[in-house]
């Protein structure tokens, strides 16, 4: 039997409303972070990072364990694809799991493309279980510095 202390004070609503709300999701286990950005995304897609440098954008996906015979790039209507297969470890078959967040199994992410990438200027490499896609930006809207003469 569990003990309850009783509380004397009022009851805030406010409070009472955050923790009913945190009940209903976790009744539902619902997860309001948005992982995905693709209308083809699963839940179990690898994560991705998008950086912003002066030459281009970089896009870092985290692909452990994925060869790079099973990974698919593509661009294609100003949308960068990276889809791809996961193989089950050949151990993993045979063993009792008690907990395996391990994920295996196809993926697809997807993403719009802003229009200052030059499709001529994308290179991508899998180093280390990192994908790691270059697109270069336009010649037009890289900053350019202006030298000003005195006469």
């Amino acid at each position: 039997m569990n003990l309850i202390r009783w509380r004397t004070q009022g009851i805030d609503p406010a409070r009472e409303m955050e923790r009913l709300q945190s009940e209903i999701n976790r009744l539902f286990d619902l997860d309001y972070t948005d992982r995905s950005t693709g209308i083809f995304d699963r839940a179990s897609s690898p994560a991705i990072d998008v950086i912003e440098e002066s030459d281009g954008f970089s896009v870092l996906c985290d692909l452990p364990g994925v060869e790079q015979k099973d990974v698919d790039v593509s661009i294609g209507n100003n949308v960068l694809t990276i889809k791809g297969e996961k193989k089950m470890s050949t151990n993993s078959e045979k063993a009792k799991y008690f907990r395996k967040d391990e994920w295996f199994g196809s993926f697809q992410r997807t993403l719009a493309l802003p229009t200052t990438v030059d499709p001529e200027k994308i290179s991508a490499d899998l180093n280390d279980g990192v994908l790691r896609v270059h697109l270069g930006k336009r010649d037009e809207v890289k900053p350019r510095q202006i030298t000003v003469s005195v006469s």
